[in-house]
């Protein structure tokens, strides 16, 4: 009895020692149908989401979230903004490229249980359709506006069938699809969204890999995996985490400590200390962005074109370039990422002159009162630390005679006060949603624009922004393009600064992560060795 109690006890405490001794750094014990250990996934960046309603947002990180709950119709390539299938396997374009028919994908469930099919893809477009500027702003900006506007591309939305949805349009659109691909446009349970309510970007319901579990505040969002996802064998790993750590030095010491396993929008100067650890990977996402220093041209002295261009002038976007990307950057004239259809190489940038600029200001309407200068209060990647370049903007207007406060707050206010043109100079910027120029320059610049923090309302550049979107023909959208930019240039209701290449690092075990250039990463095939 005793010999039998000493083997049970030794046994015991075998199981504990070996429990003891596994690694258990982001192991959660689960086992995929391939009988795969699976593991969680860490995602580090500087600030919180807004919503995971994807069709009321408009920022980063909100749709960085919400691209791993819910899919769209069609979807982009891996590494760019080609259009492959996702929700729809296959469509059919008419002839007077007018109507669009998807075939869906079938046995698709959402994550609450309901059906997938062609009825609430109608019910999600109807949704949209029938709302205002203010709560889906990306609808407006990509389809002319609402129910009702004069330029309102869709004319109707039908299901077929179950697995057939069609989709007519008023006029020709070039962008639809890749508008389509947009996270912005994914397709959320109605079932969800009539029971939640008000709530539902708290408690979001997609098709995608990833299942929303919980939320706490500018701390941590979990998702875990979709057991009933239809693309068999994925997620890879059974939680996905965005913590939100807003220094970039303590997000990247969590990296190197192995707390997180991905870090995005680190410093460009984090480079070098990334590369040395074999622990690390540095990975870079592809450049689709632009930096730029806001007008709004409602607010005094901003209102006056000759403290616009004076200001234009001041600025030494090369010394800025050079201080705070470490050769991750080149200086920006249009804001049009360089990538995009149309982008005009001829646009001839402001110079740094500031002599000229001295007597500009001396000639216009500034009165010498300290003039506002807003700094985003978190990191992004077309400008990783927004204080350091608003600083050095503040010394650089301070040299021909203005002078400026620099002020933040925290960043869903900032986004909502410089959209309301609340602010006088601001800093800002932009990842293009689906690479095609429609989608920067209507979110920057259309009289609506969602994005049009500059309060721009040109006749010129609204029409041209229409005629594009109707126009399939690309020598034709480019002259627009081009167009528009000289516009720009005259009226200068942004000064473009910079076009960043972010950074990425990565714990040397993560594999299969891509980082996408539109910043929403697709990570159901990401492992964690």
């Amino acid at each position: 009895m005793r010999k039998w109690l000493v083997y049970s006890l030794m046994a015991i405490i075998l199981v504990i020692l070996s429990a003891c001794g596994k690694d258990s750094t982001n192991d959660t014990g689960e086992s995929n149908n391939g009988g795969e250990k699976q593991s969680s996934l860490v995602y580090g960046r500087g600030t919180d989401s807004v919503s995971l309603d994807p069709i009321t947002i408009t920022d980063g990180e909100s749709f960085k979230v919400a691209r791993n709950i819910y899919e769209t119709l069609v979807q982009f390539g891996e590494k760019d903004t080609s259009i492959k299938p996702s929700l729809a396997k296959e469509w059919k374009i008419s002839k007077d490229q007018l109507t669009y028919t998807f075939t869906l994908q079938e046995g698709v469930k959402f994550q609450d249980g309901t059906d997938f099919n062609a009825e609430a893809v109608v019910k999600n477009f109807e949704r949209w359709m029938n709302g205002t500027v203010d709560q889906f702003p990306y609808y407006g900006d990509m389809f002319g506006g609402f129910i009702g506007d004069k330029n309102h591309m869709i004319d109707s939305v039908k299901a077929v069938d179950d697995t057939t949805f069609e989709l007519k349009l008023k006029k020709p659109s070039a962008a639809l699809l890749n508008n389509l691909a947009m996270t912005a446009f994914s397709i959320a349970s109605p079932t969800a969204i009539e029971k939640e309510g008000d709530k539902y970007g708290e408690n979001p319901v997609g098709t995608g890999p990833f299942k929303f579990v919980s939320w706490k505040r500018n701390n941590t969002i979990e998702l875990e995996k979709n057991s009933n996802y239809w693309q068999k064998g994925y997620p890879k790993v059974s939680k996905l985490i965005y913590r939100t750590l807003p220094d970039n030095s303590a997000r990247l010491n969590s990296l190197v400590t192995g707390e997180i396993d991905i870090a995005d929008g680190l410093s460009p100067s984090d480079h070098t200390r990334i590369e040395q650890d074999q622990n690390l990977q540095l990975l870079k996402r592809p450049s689709f962005n632009v930096g730029y220093l806001g007008m709004t041209m409602t607010q005094k002295p901003l209102d006056d074109t000759k403290v616009r261009e004076a200001v234009s002038m001041a600025i030494d976007r090369k010394a800025i370039v050079n201080s705070f990307f470490e050769g991750f950057a080149t200086e920006a004239k249009n804001p049009l990422q360089p990538t995009a259809l149309g982008y005009n190489e001829n646009t001839e940038p402001y110079t740094f002159d500031v002599e000229k600029a001295k007597s500009l200001l001396k000639e216009s309407s500034y009165d010498g009162k300290v003039v506002e200068l807003w700094a985003m209060p978190v990191p992004r990647p077309y400008m990783p630390d927004g204080q350091k370049v608003a600083e050095a903007i503040q010394k650089n207007l301070e040299v021909i005679g203005m002078k400026t406060k620099i002020v933040t707050y925290e960043w869903a206010t900032y986004l909502e006060k410089t959209r309301k043109g609340e602010a006088q100079l601001f800093l800002l910027g932009g990842t293009s949603d689906n690479g095609d120029p429609d989608n920067l320059l209507s979110l920057f610049f259309y009289n609506s624009g969602s994005l049009n923090n500059s309060q721009l309302h040109d006749e010129k550049i609204q029409k041209w922004l229409a005629k594009a979107r109707s126009t399939t023909d690309h020598a034709k959208r480019e002259a627009i393009y081009a167009d528009i930019q000289n516009r720009l240039r005259e009226i200068i209701p942004v000064l473009a600064l910079v076009h960043s290449t972010p950074i990425v690092g990565a714990r040397s075990n993560v594999k299969n992560y891509q980082p996408h250039p539109t910043e929403a990463d697709d990570l159901k095939d990401v492992t964690v060795k």
